[in-house]
């Protein structure tokens, strides 16, 4: 069984970016977002994803990814997506000897920048960054299907 750990992080400053290694900028769509998991079409650049991650609370997950034809990814996303497609650029950067990864979310998102460290177990100790802020892994507003149905830019209304 695939699983992911994840740890999620407001971004409290601009120093990251004088580590950032790699860029990618990504538009992903739900194909469904309710139910036992989500069903996820990302585009990244030029490769296509699907990708199927339970619907659970949490920092650990059960996760499946696989590469598509890029067509169809264009096509899944301009037909069956359920809610808005995200849009964000992720930047990739080390820090303390792990990979932090780096969202800019764009459009209906603007103005949310998130942390994320992929880890090995759950107790696994990192270091955390000066320019991260606090943490919101059990806050379900900051999954990306949560942002497709309900934006950032709504949250104050």
């Amino acid at each position: 069984m695939a699983r992911e750990i994840e740890r999620k992080f407001l971004v409290t400053g601009e120093g990251w970016r004088d580590g950032v290694r790699r860029t990618f900028h990504y538009r992903q769509g739900y194909l469904t977002g309710e139910g036992p998991c989500s069903v996820r079409v990302r585009i990244d650049d030029e490769r296509a994803f699907l990708n199927i991650k339970s619907a659970t609370l949490g920092i650990q997950r059960t996760e499946y990814e696989y590469p598509i034809p890029l067509a169809d990814a264009e096509e899944m996303l301009a037909r069956f997506t359920v809610g808005l497609v995200v849009e964000k650029t992720r930047y990739v950067v080390d820090f303390a000897g792990h990979r932090w990864e780096v969202d800019v979310f764009e459009g209906a998102n603007a103005g949310l920048v998130v942390a994320e460290i992929e880890l090995q177990h759950e107790d696994e100790h990192f270091e955390l960054p000066p320019w991260v802020g606090e943490e919101v892994s059990d806050d379900p507003r900051y999954y990306n299907v949560c942002l497709a149905h309900r934006p950032y830019r709504e949250w104050s209304a």
